[in-house]
């Protein structure tokens, strides 16, 4: 199905259904921004990759609930057919599906937002299914996991070995068979991640996996170039906005250090 040009919001159902059908999902953290992408997009993932691209940290590892909460709700508020999913933050959800139950449920009830999205797959079945059961729709994510990455030793592709593929094979079906509306796949070799496509019922959404997968999501700042710490292989630059931003920011100072700026048309007189 083709949600393409709808004025009705897109829902998690029609998420669902659109299982075969190209899902465009993008990263946004302010209202300015999802205003943007809401035209274009199908999903308006509130990533907490936001502790990088906008607070500079190393990681997402110290990316607070309270902060993926008001960007959440920022980016709600931008949104008005675009469905907006928001990521739980590192260790606001793996000590129990209770745990699970009170974060989530706090998300959805301050943020506006349709769904959250959490990290797992196996060993996070039965929070899944806790929360699925109890009205509360997620998205998995599976392969390389960034809020392991401690674990992982690293940021690397994985499913590169019979072990690895068997792993991330076994914990996308666990995820989907709890009860998940959709999963990401990250950093999964391709043959893996369209073998997984192929057999899961539901959306499988790419990141550095497969052209197969029913959906792609990338970070905004990555495809805009305002986020130039490193390029991952599999984001494709579609505007280099950082150097634009640079430029700008130049030429202002320039202007305003010869007084070329601000300009009688810059400024208030009083009327005659």
């Amino acid at each position: 199905m083709s949600i393409h040009g709808a004025e009705k919001p897109i829902t998690i159902p029609d998420l669902r259904r659109m299982k075969g059908t190209p899902q465009v999902w993008l990263t946004a953290y302010t209202t300015p921004m999802a205003q943007r992408l809401d035209p274009h997009v199908d999903v308006l993932l509130v990533g907490d990759s936001l502790g990088m691209v906008l607070y500079g940290l190393p990681s997402t590892l110290s990316v607070t609930l309270d902060m993926m909460i008001a960007h959440g709700a920022a980016v709600v508020r931008g949104a008005k057919r675009a469905c907006v999913v928001v990521d739980l933050p590192f260790g606001t959800y793996q000590a129990s599906p209770e745990k699970a139950f009170e974060t989530s449920a706090r998300v959805l009830a301050e943020t506006g937002c349709a769904a959250v999205k959490l990290e797992g797959g196996v060993e996070m079945a039965d929070t899944i299914r806790f929360l699925a059961q109890r009205g509360i729709p997620v998205c998995g994510h599976v392969g390389l996991m960034p809020q392991s990455v401690n674990v992982a030793g690293g940021f690397r592709a994985t499913g590169r070995t019979e072990n690895e593929a068997a792993k991330i094979t076994a914990d996308a079906h666990a995820v989907a068979e709890a009860g998940a509306f959709a999963v990401v796949v990250e950093g999964t070799l391709e043959p893996v991640a369209a073998a997984i496509t192929r057999a899961l019922p539901i959306p499988t959404i790419g990141i550095g996996a497969s052209p197969a997968c029913d959906g792609q999501v990338l970070v905004i700042d990555d495809i805009l170039g305002t986020f130039n710490d490193f390029q991952p292989r599999f984001v494709k630059r579609y505007a280099e906005l950082g150097e634009q931003i640079s430029s700008a920011a130049a030429r202002y100072a320039t202007d305003v250090r010869t007084r070329v700026f601000p300009t009688d048309a810059h400024v208030f007189r009083q009327r005659k």
